[in-house]
């Protein structure tokens, strides 16, 4: 530390200065007044005068003695991804040295080493954030200057406004000076997301928009893939780099849909990896459409309607049928408060409009002619669902096993039993989602409470998830085709709603059956899913396989593969949790499902423009009186010091200029007019006048 010291004149009033100057003011007059009326003394009257005023000024010889401060200069290196392309990093990491080395061989200057732009969860190269951080211990007059050494795609650079109002303090008073990694003129093309829906409708047609940046000049059309995820079968769409592009798709499921854009690369590339772009649209269902056919009045009737008609997503129409065609009497149709069942208006025209049919207790009638329960057979071949609840007319000679239905139904009637049980999850259904978790752990019996009647049926296909007396199935859940059918072999349910021995899970159990049915993806018994929280990947797969491959491969957004370890977990679940500390998009496959799942931003804004640039930094650099340097061309720049107010930067070389920053150690105060020497020099002239006046 440099310490000197400055004297200089203080003064310390002993009355106010307004007072002063008050008096200052009357005493030239009367000196005024006494000199044009030729007084004698008027000399003697104006030193008294003016030595009074200067007494009651209190003026003091001051002197400091001062400590000069060391000058800080923070250098800042920029260790964003964009940083990784080409020799950027390499330029970085030497610049940084020989400039940390340039700096420390000067005496008076405090040399501060930030690192930045890699920071978790930030949105894009955010340096003057960690700039501020640095600083914010040293006072604006002590900061000399602020090397940056990047490749100029900041995102946290001060607006125009910020500068010219002063709102923005982050270098203090120094010069700014920034160091370009990359090569000057580079060339890449780029993906744009525009504008892509956040939600959609299941079904409805929608669209997003990407343009494609290209500087190599002359190109024509850039071939564009989409795929939907992770379909092995892309689109292929053509577009014409600089031009807004509409593409349209359409959400096949509910819930998440990841959709992956790419455009092949082009004539000047920096990297690839802005050639791609991610989109996540939420897909929603518009009402699903349920139609409930209850053959006949009964208790657990209106079980299934109050659980439908309080789902809001479930629009269900209902139909009971009370007077079939066999029953005749003499009560006219005016009379009745009944509506003829549409049977060729659903069943023909307006089937496939459907997401499921229930058959509550059906039993053949007449009322819907075979060739429409043919119809119902072909609905699920093609997609549909079908819930029949059986009762004990199943196996009667009415059956609906004993139409077309039979076809798709996997459970063959033999008779019926009536005797107390209590419904039995069975080794699958505790592995199945429809039936997890509703039981105690393996090997417990339910609590529940007991049904009293099962439907005795053998299994044909499908899967039994729940069982009654002696084994017999309860619940099997089948696929067929591309639809799915689902057996209840009892008319039991509403038991437990109404309570009976406490009751048991009726609701989730029958809501999470239709659902399956509905096709809705947290269902599936055999699926893959990902979530990213936080830093981390949380893995879970779903199977009934009771010991199924337990690695999982990933793949990360950089292409790095990482093979996982699935451990045991409850209701058919295998779980595993991986660290995934790069944003973007990963890969998950595990046999033939393949997942994807989203960490930090798709489309991180740091990839936005990889191109080295000085425009984003020039007002900043203009406004502190800095410079720009090509790490490429020219080098680490010559680093000087300069004086405070020259240029800080030339051609070659960048300046640190020296703030004058001192820290006061001693004061020293010795008053110019003693009290004593005061009254003398007040007495004499006063004395001297009074002398001259009585001549």
């Amino acid at each position: 530390m440099i310490t000197d010291s400055v004297t200089a004149i203080a003064f310390a009033p002993l009355a106010p200065p307004l007072l002063l100057a008050a008096l200052a003011a009357a005493a030239a007059l009367l000196v005024a007044f006494a000199a044009l009326r030729r007084a004698r003394g008027v000399v003697l009257r104006a030193v008294t005068f003016a030595v009074g005023i200067l007494a009651l000024s209190n003026p003091a010889i001051v002197s400091k003695e001062r400590q000069r401060l060391t000058d800080v200069v923070v250098v800042v290196a920029d260790l964003s991804p964009s940083q990784r392309i080409g020799a950027r990093a390499d330029r970085t990491q030497d610049a940084r040295a020989r400039v940390v080395e340039a700096l420390q061989a000067f005496n008076d200057l405090e040399v501060r080493v930030v690192a930045a732009g890699n920071e978790e969860g930030a949105e894009g190269t955010r340096l003057f954030t960690a700039l501020e951080r640095a600083l914010a211990d040293v006072p604006p007059d002590r900061v000399a200057a602020t090397v940056l050494i990047t490749d100029g795609q900041v995102h946290d650079v001060p607006t125009a406004a910020d500068l010219a109002d002063g709102r923005w303090r982050g270098a203090g008073d120094g010069a700014l000076h920034v160091l370009l990694s990359g090569d000057r003129n580079e060339g890449d093309r780029r993906l744009v997301v525009e504008r892509a829906p956040a939600y959609g409708v299941v079904g409805d047609v929608l669209s997003l928009t990407v343009r494609i940046d290209d500087t190599a000049p002359g190109g024509g059309p850039a071939v564009l893939h989409v795929v939907a995820d992770g379909d092995r079968d892309a689109r292929t769409i053509r577009v014409q780099p600089g031009v807004d592009t509409e593409i349209p798709f359409i959400l096949e499921h509910g819930g998440p849909t990841v959709l992956e854009l790419e455009v092949e690369p082009g004539a000047q590339e920096l990297t690839l990896a802005n050639n791609r772009a991610a989109v996540v649209v939420n897909g929603v269902r518009d009402r699903l459409r349920v139609m409930l056919i209850s053959g006949e009045p009964h208790a657990g009737e209106r079980t299934w309607r109050n659980l439908l008609k309080a789902d809001p997503s479930v629009d269900l129409v209902h139909f009971t049928i009370l007077r079939p065609p066999e029953k005749q009497d003499a009560t006219p149709i005016r009379e009745l408060s009944l509506i003829a069942f549409p049977v060729r208006q659903l069943f023909e025209r307006r089937l496939a409009e459907f997401d499921l049919l229930i058959f509550d207790r059906y039993r053949q009638r007449g009322v819907i002619p075979r060739e429409y329960l043919q119809n119902v057979a072909d609905y699920v071949v093609a997609g549909g669902a079908v819930l029949e609840a059986a009762g004990p007319e199943f196996a009667g000679a009415l059956s609906l096993y004993a139409t077309p239905i039979s076809a798709v139904l996997p459970g063959r009637p033999t008779g019926v039993t009536e005797t107390a049980f209590r419904p039995i999850v069975t080794d699958v259904g505790r592995r199945h989602p429809v039936t997890a978790d509703l039981a105690p752990g393996v090997g417990g019996e339910p609590d529940w409470g007991r049904w009293f009647r099962i439907v005795d049926a053998v299994r044909q296909r499908g899967e039994i998830l729940m069982e009654g007396p002696a084994g017999r199935p309860l619940l099997i859940l089948d696929r067929v085709g591309e639809g799915r059918v689902a057996q209840l072999l009892s008319d039991q349910a509403w038991l437990w709603s109404r309570g009976f021995e406490g009751g048991g899970p009726q609701a989730e159990l029958l809501r999470r059956a239709a659902h399956w049915l509905m096709k809705e993806p947290e269902l599936e018994e055999e699926s893959l899913f990902a979530a990213s929280t936080g830093r981390r990947l949380e893995i879970t797969r779903r199977t009934l396989a009771a010991e199924p491959d337990r690695t999982v491969r990933v793949t990360g957004p950089d292409g790095a593969e990482t093979a996982v370890e699935l451990a045991p977990g409850r209701g058919g679940r295998w779980t595993a949790s991986m660290l995934a500390d790069v944003p973007g998009l990963y890969r998950l496959e595990h046999g033939d499902l393949h997942a994807l799942a989203a960490v930090g931003e798709l489309n991180p804004r740091e990839q936005a423009d990889l191109r080295t640039t000085p425009d984003l930094l020039a007002p900043v650099v203009e406004a502190t009186g800095g410079g720009t340097f090509w790490l490429a061309s020219g080098g680490v720049p010559d680093i000087r010091r300069v004086r405070s107010g020259r240029d800080a930067a030339g051609r070659t070389w960048l300046g640190i200029p020296e703030s004058d920053a001192y820290l006061v150690i001693g004061v020293r105060e010795t008053p110019l007019i003693p009290a004593i020497l005061a009254l003398l020099l007040l007495l004499g002239p006063l004395l001297g006048a009074w002398v001259r006046e009585g001549r």
